[in-house]
């Protein structure tokens, strides 16, 4: 049975963003932004309903593009069939995704409810809207761990700065070295639907200063190396479990840092990490500073280095546990 993600029409006021803005505040992103993020539902199958789960991804002017995975969402159910893909835009108040292979069945998204009917304005599906959140969101630092950023002050950070409410802003080095340690932390990108690619959304989180785990809105991509859970120039997130932009993400890291003997690296770094409480690296091997590291590789203990990328990303509830 093909995957319902053929003529989608999501009725939205007319009103879209200018290319180029950006929003850090879900409260004035416009109307684009209450339509895109991610419905789940069941669909009517031949042998007994199937679970659907379907990405919105605004990519500004009133376009979108719609991925569709039977099972559910990534992270939440996926079988790993294929995806299904419609690209559209707003017309006169309605946006229109059509598939090539099927222009029989219509999705329509109204007050958090995305509403799937055949030609015969038959109902297959009713999905809803949802905000998942990850479930190491707010998690408290244990006896013993060192607590970077509370939301009180960034002074524990060498280029430290913090909004007024009270959130860590990119650019930011530890003044505190760490050799082996675990991370968690929490981070926010924008919503920037006119743009595409490094430039949305991007950041990262450098252990040591010197491995990179790509921070960026990859919501609804392929899940890439250069992608967000990606470890530049290393490997691909095993799933791309990027919530939509202004969601808040969780990152939860455990880091081995190398070994040296006389001089000589003898063991490379390696690195397990959760991206929204699923495990998207284990044990990764890292056997070279990733692009663009401020620190060289060596046996040192480095930083927790937060890369500035010219974009608005946002930290909050961030803390190391040194391994011993």
């Amino acid at each position: 049975m093909l995957i319902p993600v053929l003529v989608l029409a999501l009725v939205v006021p007319a009103l879209t963003a200018d290319r180029s803005s950006t929003f850090t505040d879900p409260s004035g992103a416009g109307p684009d932004f209450a339509v895109q993020g991610e419905y789940v539902g069941q669909l009517a199958g031949d042998n007994g309903p199937i679970d659907l789960g379907v990405q919105v991804i605004a990519l500004g002017d009133g376009k979108f593009t719609a991925v569709g995975y039977f099972g559910g969402l990534l992270g939440a159910g996926w079988d790993k069939s294929e995806k299904r893909r419609a690209d559209g835009k707003t017309v006169d108040g309605v946006t229109v995704f059509e598939v090539e292979d099927d222009h029989d069945i219509t999705l329509t998204i109204k007050d958090g409810e995305l509403t799937i009917t055949s030609e015969g304005r038959d109902q297959i599906a009713k999905l809803k809207k949802i905000e998942r959140k990850s479930p190491t969101l707010g998690a408290k630092p244990p006896a013993g761990a060192v607590v970077l950023f509370d939301g009180k002050t960034p002074d524990k950070f060498h280029g430290g700065r913090m909004t007024d409410d009270g959130l860590l802003m990119e650019g930011a080095t530890s003044k505190q070295n760490f050799q082996s340690f675990k991370l968690h932390m929490e981070f926010r990108t924008p919503f920037k639907p006119a743009v595409r690619g490094q430039g949305r959304g991007n950041s990262g989180f450098y252990a040591h200063g010197r491995y990179e785990v790509q921070i960026l809105d990859s919501f609804g991509l392929e899940g890439r190396a250069n992608e967000c859970g990606g470890i530049y120039s290393v490997g691909p997130p095993k799933i791309n479990m990027c919530f939509p932009p202004l969601s808040w993400q969780t990152y939860d890291v455990d880091f081995t840092a190398a070994e040296y003997k006389d001089g000589k690296k003898v063991k490379d770094a390696r690195i397990t990490v959760s991206h929204n409480g699923v495990i998207i690296h284990k044990d990764q091997v890292v056997d070279h500073a990733t692009t663009a590291a401020p620190v060289a590789e060596g046996p040192e203990p480095g930083p927790v280095f937060l890369q500035n990328h010219g974009n608005p990303v946002r930290f909050r509830n961030i803390w190391v546990i040194e391994k011993k």
